[in-house]
């Protein structure tokens, strides 16, 4: 796809995101909308998917560990495809299948169900060495937040994969500086993550998780990578694309009133415009 076919798919996955969480009332718009622009990548194209046949053996995997951020997820799998974009709408009603955090038994392109904070590398990592067991050759990728990095089991995971030299996994580090209770470095800092990462056998790459360049270019570099696993920490803004989201706490898990999603969807509407 061009950059911008991808910057106009991007722009209608988080119309959704802010769809869906105004419509439940409820979830997490802010961190959705910051991995929006590596959502679309990824699902565009970077893995070998097919919604037609959402559990074809030889599929690529992805991991949301970051489960919270399901609107984003869910946003992504339905413009791509895989169900209905109407469905949106049902996100954490009575009796809708789009749960509050993923769940593979109900929702088709899901391969992980997840929302246990930390719980994600360890999944994808089974998975990468599940491929290395059987020769196969899918690759498997997953979103972590940053604050998420406060999780001792990533660490663990991380251990494990760089010993084994899983260069079949992607970690991916939505690194927009903000969790629940305030700014990252000031919770629990885990920074420098590069570092970290690195010091457990990764390759590491810094770039950007809103330019589509530089996206490609990474995930280009982690397919080149041989005999490690790589991580990609993606510098990003949460609540990217909403006026009154962008790099504000408070947007972390709550959701837009009438008139806040009136300005929101305004906001996306004018960057159409300019595509």
């Amino acid at each position: 796809m061009t950059n911008l076919e991808l910057k106009k798919a991007a722009n209608a996955i988080r119309k959704g995101i802010v769809t869906a969480v105004h419509a439940a009332q409820a979830g997490h718009p802010g961190g959705s909308l910051s991995a929006a622009d590596i959502y679309t990548f990824l699902y565009y194209e970077e893995m070998n998917i097919d919604p037609d046949e959402p559990q074809k053996p030889g599929r690529d995997r992805f991991v949301l560990s970051k489960g919270h951020t399901a609107p984003g997820l869910y946003s992504t799998l339905s413009h791509r495809g895989f169900f209905p974009v109407a469905e949106l709408t049902s996100l954490r009603q009575l009796g809708s299948f789009l749960q509050g955090h993923p769940c593979m038994r109900s929702i088709p392109g899901v391969d992980m169900s997840s929302g246990s904070l930390g719980q994600g590398v360890s999944a994808a990592v089974g998975m990468a060495m599940a491929a290395k067991l059987d020769g196969a050759d899918y690759r498997v990728y997953t979103l972590v937040g940053d604050g998420e990095l406060q999780e001792g089991q990533i660490w663990e995971a991380a251990m494990f994969a760089g010993h084994r030299c899983l260069d079949n996994l992607v970690v991916i580090v939505d690194n927009n500086g903000l969790q629940i209770d305030g700014a990252v470095d000031e919770v629990c800092t885990p920074y420098p993550i590069d570092d970290k990462f690195a010091a457990f056998n990764f390759h590491v790459i810094n770039t950007s998780a809103h330019d589509f360049d530089a996206i490609r270019d990474a995930f280009r570099e982690a397919r080149l990578t041989k005999g490690k696993p790589t991580c990609i920490v993606a510098q990003s803004l949460k609540g990217k694309g909403v006026s009154f989201m962008e790099g504000q706490v408070a947007w972390h898990g709550v959701a837009p009133n009438n008139e806040q999603f009136a300005v929101a969807m305004a906001d996306l509407e004018q960057i159409d415009s300019t595509l």
